[in-house]
């Protein structure tokens, strides 16, 4: 790490991935200990991207479809999300922030124009958020005011939003929540004149072509309410859209919005009994 941004003196949960302050590491991870995420059997353990890097830690830059490049991350710690670089007009948006920093993808992003704003759906996204801003001159960070009291460290320049805000010209997030309470929702007009909806948690593309999920926990594999699928449906509706990507490398690639009511129709009946006979 020749330029680390402070990545060097940087503690994480080797679990979640998610940044702490090195002095003052609590007994667990409490994002790992809320029931959306797991304390692995052999307890708890704290990592850095330092160690991370001498353990073979990479990240590869990969295009899902032009100015909307994933950020695939190999032997890192965390969970394993794909960060987007949402590259427009105005400049371009870190959709979740890596859990490892890697001098060359920082230094391909600064070739394409670097990093103006970076949005993390929900807490699991946290990442090496702080890291990832400096790199890019304090871009600020733009967290759900629901989920402020998360954060392990906060960076420099965060904006605390709340409801729905234009991150840059063209590029809106809103609080569908679900997931978390601040679980957000970024959309964009592509360059082909189609909407494009990045989900984060709150929206999960599963292997079904055409469908998608809604859940508090994947790993734990808790539901949601009827109600609440319904009501993230609804207000993504307010939004047109035709894609829809979500954090794990997933996606939709046609009739995203579509797919969004079947499965949120689909959901609902199931929780509610209304297919009881069939169990």
């Amino acid at each position: 790490m020749d330029n680390d941004f402070g990545a060097a003196t940087t503690i994480q949960c080797a679990t979640c991935g998610v940044e702490r302050v090195g002095d003052a590491l609590p007994d667990v991870c409490p994002i790992c200990a809320d029931e959306r995420q797991f304390v692995p059997p052999r307890g708890q353990e704290w990592t850095s991207p330092e160690r991370a890097g001498a353990n073979g830690a990479s990240l590869e830059i990969v295009e899902f479809e032009p100015r909307v490049l994933g950020i695939r991350q190999h032997r890192c710690p965390g969970i394993g999300q794909v960060p987007i670089l949402l590259q427009t007009d105005a400049g371009n948006v870190l959709l979740e922030a890596p859990n490892y920093f890697d001098d060359a993808v920082h230094a391909e992003i600064s070739r394409l124009g670097g990093v103006e704003a970076i949005v993390p759906s929900h807490p699991h996204m946290y990442g090496l958020q702080s890291v990832w801003s400096r790199a890019f001159g304090g871009a600020p960070v733009f967290i759900s005011a629901a989920d402020e009291e998360w954060l392990g460290v906060r960076p420099e320049n965060t904006v605390i939003w709340d409801g729905e805000t234009e991150i840059l010209p063209g590029v809106r997030a809103s609080q569908p929540g679900g997931h978390f309470p601040g679980s957000n929702v970024v959309h964009w007009t592509a360059p082909d004149g189609a909407g494009v909806l990045f989900a984060g948690d709150t929206i999960g593309p599963v292997r079904d072509t055409g469908w998608v999920t809604f859940m508090r926990s994947y790993p734990n594999w808790i539901p949601l309410s009827a109600a609440v699928v319904r009501r993230i449906a609804e207000h993504v509706s307010r939004y047109e859209f035709d894609r829809l990507y979500g954090n794990f490398g997933g996606s939709v690639l046609s009739d995203a919005s579509g797919a969004v009511r079947r499965s949120a129709d689909r959901y609902a009946a199931w929780v509610s009994g209304v297919y009881d006979d069939l169990t």
